[in-house]
């Protein structure tokens, strides 16, 4: 992942290979270059400064990096640590400086401190996604800005529902505005995947409270009850407390409250939170009473339903017709690409439907990108013979990314004829979102851009 967003020079030369040789070695151990005038074998000065990443030679200080149990004893020059970072300059050069030989450095980890000195002395980037929070840490506290927006870029791009609130999470602790921004857009779009994720139950408690207090959660609230419910036997493990519903609900605290559960489909209260045992005798028959009483008794819950996210639509025809012979279904398929100049979450497409009376039709639609399936769903919705478009949804909004083409397709199972659109265009700008329409391969049923099925995109912005 991080050789796509952080592309490596082609080697110009064979000093440039032997130099990157070099560098492989060094991530591996502390090698020594016993042969004389080494310096001679590499034309320029960073060249030679990324010999001694990670070298003994010459070496002026030692670095013991890693929690006890785990540390890793890595060499380092004062001189070029200095030049790097302000931190160090400071450690080494400044007013308070201390002559040690070797310094401690428990909080950070060995693989995340050895990037960051490949950036100082190498001048390059070198991420993975197992270690980029920690590099991230590594940048901060030594006030490497430069890699530190590399992390973030990298955070940014590789970010998605299975992630989203863990790097929430640290995005704020790293007090890193843009990522927290970019983290709660996919919150929102994709919260039920969010909630389900793994990464939900590894957040702290404000994590958790700023979620559950989040006014556009585009989630069922037995959703976000379930996920609270799974967070605090995760927390309990951690507390090493007993999963007893005692427990549970301690560890929840005040944050228990900030459930809209008197929001909940009466059938998902009765059958989900009424019997999960969290709730007190008197908290589920007061509930109960706000569902069924004139006179509603008052919570400690709130119960206000979230606003949730209003879904755009990007219309991409300037009529519809409809003719004898056209527009029919016999399981072939309508498609067209497009693209996007920002990140959206495609959550369903709008469909034309019988241009003959009221009809019924089976819709399978899907999204794909290069040929991989990203969302699909089966559903079958009801068109009232109006030249109207009728949504249909996927299970979960699908992330789309920017400067893409994906595919959407749909293939329609009815027996009436139905409207199209015409004078299509190829490029339609919705809100702040732009979108670019192409032809596909994959339709089979005469769709295109000028004209036929998958008028709308709708989706989350």
């Amino acid at each position: 992942m991080a050789a796509d967003i952080f592309p490596r020079k082609k080697p110009t030369n064979s000093s440039t290979t032997t130099v990157q040789q070099y560098h492989q070695q060094n991530l591996n151990n502390n090698n020594t270059i016993p042969a004389p005038n080494w310096q001679g074998l590499y034309p320029t000065i960073r060249e030679r400064n990324a010999v001694m990443f990670n070298n003994d030679l010459m070496a002026d200080v030692h670095f013991v990096v890693g929690p006890p149990g785990g540390t890793q004893r890595l060499p380092g020059h004062k001189y070029v640590l200095a030049v790097g970072s302000s931190v160090f300059h400071a450690m080494f050069y400044g007013e308070l400086a201390e002559d040690k030989d070797e310094i401690r450095i428990p909080d950070v980890e060995p693989a995340a401190f050895l990037a960051m000195l490949k950036y100082i002395y190498c001048d390059e980037i070198d991420l993975a996604a197992d270690t980029v929070l920690a590099t991230l840490y590594a940048a901060k506290k030594y006030i490497v800005p430069h890699l530190a927006r590399a992390c973030v870029n990298f955070l940014e791009t590789s970010l998605s529902a299975k992630n989203a609130c863990v790097l929430l999470s640290q995005s704020c602790l790293f007090e890193e505005p843009d990522l927290t921004q970019r983290c709660w857009e996919v919150i929102d779009a994709q919260a039920e995947l969010a909630l389900k994720s793994e990464g939900f139950c590894d957040i702290d408690f404000q994590t958790l409270e700023s979620i559950l207090r989040r006014e556009t959660l585009n989630a069922k609230e037995i959703v976000v009850f379930e996920a609270a419910l799974n967070w605090a036997e995760v927390e309990c493990q951690r507390q090493e407390l007993s999963l007893s519903i005692e427990n549970k609900r301690k560890v929840l605290g005040k944050a228990l409250y900030l459930i809209r559960i008197p929001t909940m489909a009466l059938d998902d209260f009765a059958n989900g939170a009424a019997q999960s045992g969290v709730l007190t005798l008197n908290e589920t028959n007061d509930i109960f009473l706000w569902y069924t009483a004139a006179k509603k008794p008052e919570l400690e819950f709130v119960s206000n339903a979230r606003k949730g996210l209003v879904p755009q639509r990007c219309h991409r025809f300037q009529s519809c017709a409809y003719r004898s012979n056209q527009w029919r279904y016999r399981g072939r398929c309508d498609s067209i690409q497009f693209a996007v100049d920002k990140r959206v979450f495609i959550a369903g497409f709008g469909l034309y439907g019988s241009s003959c009376g009221s009809a019924e039709y089976s819709a399978k639609i899907e999204l794909k990108r290069q040929g991989v399936i990203l969302g699909q769903n089966l559903s079958k919705y009801f068109s009232d013979g109006s030249s109207n478009t009728f949504p249909v949804w996927f299970e979960y909004p699908v992330q789309i990314e920017p400067d893409t083409f994906y595919t959407a397709s749909v293939i329609l199972d009815g027996n009436e004829l139905s409207y199209f659109g015409q004078e299509g265009m190829t490029e339609v700008q919705c809100g702040k979102v732009t979108v670019q329409f192409q032809c596909s391969s994959d339709s089979t049923n005469g769709t295109g851009v000028q004209g036929g099925q998958i008028p709308e995109l709708i989706f989350y912005a």
